[in-house]
Formats: C-alpha cells, structure tokens, sequence
C-alpha cells in the first residue's frame, strides 16, 4: 500500500501541473495513469486510500488561492474535493475487473467530476480535467463534445496508458492501438475547427475601475470602486465625444463595481446615471442588490441612459459559506468569518440571455463561469455573445484569476463565441471563438478595453448535448458498477489474496 500510495501523491502532484499557473496539460494522462495504476488491482475497501492521496496531492495545491479567504477554508475545501477521489479509487478497483474497463472507469472519472461540480450546495468545478486543455492541440474538441466530453476522452487516454502498461502479449498491442485512435479522435477536431461566421459586428468596452489599498478588499472602499468605474467610464464618454475612440454599443462593468443596492443608495444611484449619460449607451452593471431582510442578490442590471434600470441577471451559483450560510441555523452567534455573513445571497434561474442595445447576451457572473448549466441555457435561446462579471479582488495576488480566465477562454471555443470577461481589477479581456486573447488588462490598473466583435446564433454540437453526455456516463458507470459489483461480492467472500503491492 506505501508503494501505491507514493505513486497516487505523484501522480496527484502532477495533474495539479496540468492548470494555471505551469498549465502543462500533457501531464493529465499520466496523472489519470497513475491514479488507475495505484488502485487497480486492490480490493474495494482498500482502493479508497490511494484515491485519497491522488485527491489530497492534486486538489490542495490546486485551490492553493482559496488560502486568501483563510487556511481553515483552504483546507476543509481541498478536503471535501479531495474525499471524491477516493470514492473513485474504490469505483476503479470494481471496475478494473471487467474486460473493457478503460471506458468504463473513464466514465466513472467524469461522473466523478459531474458530481462533485453539482454537490454538495452548488458543488466545485474547479479541476475538472477539460479546464487544462486550453492552448493545446485538443481545444477545439470542446465546441463538438464540451467539457463533459472532453473529460472523458482525456480519461480514457490516461486509462489506455494504464492498460499498456499493465497488460502484455498481443492485448498490450490492442490496448496501444486504441490509445493511438483515441489520441487521433481527440485531435481531430483541430484539422476540422468549428466554424465562426458572425452575423453582424458591433463595438463593446468592459471597464477595469481597479480596487483601492492593496487590491485584494473591495468592501474597503467600496465607494471608490464605485468612482472609479464611473469616472472611467466618463472618460470613454469624453474621448468618444472628441473622436478619439469609436462609440461602443455598450459597456460592461464587473461584479461588484457596486457594493450597495443602486435602487436605495443615492450616491451609488447618481454615479451611474451620470456615467450612463457620458457614454450615451446602455451599461451592463455589476450590483448587489437587497431581496428582504434577510437576502440580497448578486446582478447583472443592464442601464439605459435617461431610462434606469431594465433587464437582468442574478448570479446562478453563490458560494457556500462565502456568499451564503447552508444550516444557518447551527451556527448562530460569532462563528469566525462566517459572522461577516449576515445575510444569504440567492440563486437565479434565468434562462433567457440578457438583451442589451439589440444584442442577446449571456452573462455569467464570476464562479458562474465554471459551471455548464447557466451558459447552455442562455446560449441554446438565442446568446450572440458571452459576458463574465467577476470581481477577482479577493484572489487578486494569486493564481486563482488566471485559472478562471482559463476557463473563459475554454468557454469561448465551447460555445462558438465571443466572451468579453470584466473585472473590478484583473483579469479583464476579450477572447475569440478560438480561445485567442484578443486583448486583455493588466491586473490591478484601470483600464477600458474597446473590440470590435461579430456576433453568432449558431449552436455548437457541445451546446446542443447539454447535459446529456453526463447522464449517459453516469448510467454506464452505475451499470457497469452494478455489473462487477456482484461477481466482486463472490470473490471477495473467497479465500485470495491481493495482487502485489507494486
């Protein structure tokens, strides 16, 4: 068990080198080779543990940026993330036992990922094995199979990997030539790229207003980042007006650039109608907004100059225990940080895509970005575009913003469209259909991105799946656990003894 274990920490080490900041995804199917090498083999009730030294070595210098919030978050975040592997190590060791089991324990890897991307609360995207492929020769399978998709194919490569190494004989030559077709299927879809044709063009900025202090507590001063939005975008206004940049359709602004319900704070209220008049077009603000008491709401309100307020959209995925309390009710009184909480964020559960100056327009506000569900929706009825608001403050001197940057891109060749991501202060950028870094701010300066960019209806096959390569893998993994399950009861209630520890 040592021997394994060694081989999971290693192999968990390396899939964290897959993402940002080293980002050498070429090291996804050796890691996933690794976690099959170090549990196959072994009873159920044993695999666990190798599956949790895989988890523990990749997820916690993963999330090493969740140590901003506070050590004790880091860890119990990276712990909970880290228990999924090691029920996917106890799944590998049923599944390893049946003759195709490269699919299915492939499978298994991304219902594995679909799950805890969903649970508990909102769940954790973070680490899904797609998220690593952006600037790699496999990118562009994204916008056919999506992420889900993607996941499984890089599983199965690292299982196949596996397969080679464990097996001998002509079965050794079966398991190379299906990793050899995989890796063809997989790298296919960059000799045939999804198309862009954009129906029309238009002109949009996104304003980077910066974060005052440090840069890492945009409740410090709130107000500020509130002036400093407004007054950049005055500037635009003033430069338009001069004729020195071209007029935008209209303008973004990040998560956050207001603190405080626009609807009941006059100061807040006046800025924005006074940056709304000096640009002359629609602003998409970023606004937190009272909903009682006891609740407030995380939106995207798009502002019409000389009208206010008109459509919007609420935050899907507020973070648990950091913008909402689950079981409020066991920790009442000062419980640490959690007392910094006095009120629960809600969820939204818009559908329809944000229109703003004509433009239908899928918004995703800040850890929105990693989940799949808010943008399919948006994009399947009639996005032409994507928006990320997102206020990075928090992990502004970490590797967390270009993680989340990463994953914008990724969403920008999954759905076939331009993604123009704002933030209080870094990263902001505007990103092709293709992943390409259009232009992009510098963290921790204001800034004002202008790009002219087309617009698209047409659906991506990814977009078009939805959910449905999840639940198909999902039922083959119940299935084919189900199926060795039975046969694994027999022989563990036999007289054997377990393969060798190496």
């Amino acid at each position: 068990m040592l021997r394994r274990s060694l081989l999971a920490l290693i192999a968990g080490g390396l899939t964290s080198l897959a993402f940002e900041p080293v980002a050498a995804a070429w090291l996804v199917p050796i890691g996933v080779a690794g976690f099959v090498l170090s549990t196959r083999g072994l009873r159920a009730t044993r695999a666990w543990v190798p599956g949790l030294v895989f988890g523990i070595a990749f997820y916690f210098p993963l999330i090493w940026w969740m140590r901003a919030v506070g050590s004790d978050a880091w860890a119990a975040l990276a712990g909970i993330e880290a228990l999924f592997y090691g029920v996917l190590g106890s799944a590998t060791a049923v599944l390893a036992r049946q003759r195709l089991w490269p699919l299915t324990v492939a499978a298994a890897w991304v219902t594995m990922e679909s799950v805890r991307s969903t649970w508990p609360f909102s769940g954790m995207p973070w680490g899904r094995l797609a998220f690593a492929t952006v600037d790699t020769p496999v990118q562009d399978a994204l916008a056919y199979v999506g992420s889900t998709g993607l996941g499984f194919l890089l599983a199965l490569i690292g299982c196949l990997l596996a397969g080679v190494v464990v097996v001998t004989g002509r079965t050794r030559l079966v398991a190379a030539g299906a990793l050899a077709a995989v890796l063809g299927l997989t790298v296919l879809p960059a000799l045939v790229p999804w198309g862009f044709h954009a129906d029309r063009e238009i002109t949009v900025a996104a304003v980077q207003g910066d974060v005052p202090g440090n840069g890492d507590d945009i409740l410090l001063d709130y107000r500020q980042v509130t002036r400093n939005h407004v007054e950049a975008t005055i500037q635009l206004g003033s430069e338009v007006d001069a004729g020195e940049r071209p007029r935008p359709d209209f303008v973004i602004w990040p998560e956050n650039s207001t603190a405080v319900d626009p609807f009941l704070d006059a100061e807040t209220n006046a800025g924005i109608r006074a940056a709304s008049q000096a640009i002359d077009v629609p602003l998409l603000v970023g606004a937190i907004v009272e909903a009682g008491p006891e609740h407030v709401l995380n939106q995207g309100i798009v502002w019409e100059p000389g009208v206010g307020a008109g459509d919007r959209y609420t935050k899907w995925h507020p973070v648990p225990y950091g913008e909402y309390i689950p079981f409020r009710s066991f920790f009442s009184g000062n419980f640490g940080r959690l007392a910094l909480i006095s009120r629960d964020m809600l969820a939204g559960t818009r559908t329809e895509p944000l229109t703003i100056a004509g433009v239908e327009v899928a918004d995703a506000i800040c850890f929105d970005v990693a989940y799949d569900d808010g943008l399919y929706a948006q994009v399947s009825r009639g996005a032409e575009m994507l928006t990320v608001q997102t206020s990075n403050a928090t992990f502004i001197h970490t590797d967390q913003i270009d993680q989340q940057f990463a994953i914008s891109r990724l969403r920008a060749i999954e759905t076939g469209r331009y993604v123009v991501v704002a933030a209080t202060n870094g990263v902001s950028g505007v990103i092709a259909p293709d992943g390409r870094v259009l232009d992009r701010a510098g963290t921790r300066t204001r800034d004002v991105l202008e790009e002219r960019i087309g617009l698209d209806t047409a659906v991506t096959p990814a977009v078009r799946l939805g959910a449905w390569p999840a639940r198909v893998f999902t039922g083959v993994s119940l299935i084919s656990l189900l199926a060795g399950l039975l046969p694994y009861r027999r022989r563990r209630h036999s007289p054997r003894v377990d393969e060798p520890d190496e």
